[in-house]
């Protein structure tokens, strides 16, 4: 009897894949959505709209009418941290819940849940460095990091527990990889040319001292090699039958092309604040896509089923 009943304990809530995925996908959509709210206080000139951290001022966890505009929008962006956090406790908490138990989805939701506050502590290390460039460039990489996790969470919620196949040839998972790599330089590249432009978030905050038109150059020589690493995915995958990772290729180069149009624009329009916050979700979409890609170039297969699992064969009676 108190056997059946710790049973019944441990499946009173049940949590299905359906709700993991969601869950999965919010948090994606919420790590996104926390980029560009942080954007939004770098593009108004808000970053030391609470001019300390773990605080808001000295006094006050909380801005003030004092502090204005400028202290509400970073206020807010330090909520939507709390909000983001408990979208990722409730991953881990289900991912728990769920049975049976998926091998592999507890690291990666805790991953996540974890890289949260990591990236607060980063933020809160920014503004006590009067928004040093370099340090905004990391507090977007770890928003970054987070996001990829988080992307890994979701495709394996979706994918089965078996052992993960190729599904292109070596040479064009390692092209797969390399285009990766590429993308991950662009976004590096990025923070570099952000931290040498006009929008330090606050009109006191330092720049990183490179040459704007020089570190622009080089950002766009990135781009350029990463677009041109996506075509030829796209034509590779296709030469070989491989439908699914040519149609995530040709996805990635979509958006690759939306975002480059956004970035010349905002070079020529002397980055007008409204054009640099779409670049950024745009950085995080591109990440986004150059994951599919990679993670299209396998998959998993459901597991075996074990031997002991197998129904018995049915016995041959003996001849009389």
């Amino acid at each position: 009897m108190r056997r059946i009943r710790s049973v019944k304990r441990s499946v009173r809530f049940p949590v299905s894949a359906a709700l993991l995925r969601r869950l999965a996908y919010a948090s994606i959509v919420a790590n996104v959505a926390i980029v560009v709210t942080g954007g939004a206080v770098r593009l108004t000139a808000s970053g030391l709209g609470c001019p300390t951290w773990p605080r808001c001022t000295d006094e006050s966890y909380t801005t003030t009418a004092e502090m204005g505009v400028h202290g509400v929008i970073e206020f807010g962006n330090r909520l939507l941290t709390f909000a983001v956090g408990i979208i990722a406790l409730a991953t881990v908490l289900a991912v728990l819940a769920h049975r049976p138990r998926r091998k592999g989805l507890l690291g990666l939701a805790v991953a996540v849940f974890l890289g949260i506050p990591a990236q607060a502590v980063i933020g809160g290390i920014t503004v006590l460095t009067n928004l040093n460039p370099w340090v905004v460039g990391l507090h977007f990489l770890a928003s970054m990091a987070v996001i990829a996790a988080a992307y890994a969470l979701w495709r394996r919620i979706k994918n089965p527990d078996g052992p993960a196949v190729p599904v292109v040839p070596g040479p064009l998972r390692t092209l797969a990889v390399l285009t990766t790599v590429a993308s991950v330089a662009v976004l590096v590249v990025g923070t570099w040319v952000t931290g040498s432009g006009p929008h330090a978030g606050d009109g006191g905050a330092a720049r990183n001292g490179l040459d704007p038109e020089q570190i622009s150059q080089v950002h766009a020589d990135a781009v350029f090699l990463l677009l041109g690493l996506s075509v030829a995915l796209v034509f590779a995958f296709r030469a070989v039958g491989a439908t699914g990772p040519a149609r995530a290729a040709g996805v990635l180069i979509a958006v690759e092309l939306g975002q480059g149009v956004i970035g010349f624009v905002q070079y020529f329009t002397d980055l007008p604040a409204l054009l640099v916050g779409a670049h950024m979700l745009g950085s995080c979409l591109v990440l986004l896509a150059t994951l599919s890609v990679l993670w299209s170039t396998r998959e998993r297969r459901p597991a075996p089923v074990p031997a002991t699992a197998a129904a018995p064969a049915e016995r041959v009676p003996a001849a009389a």
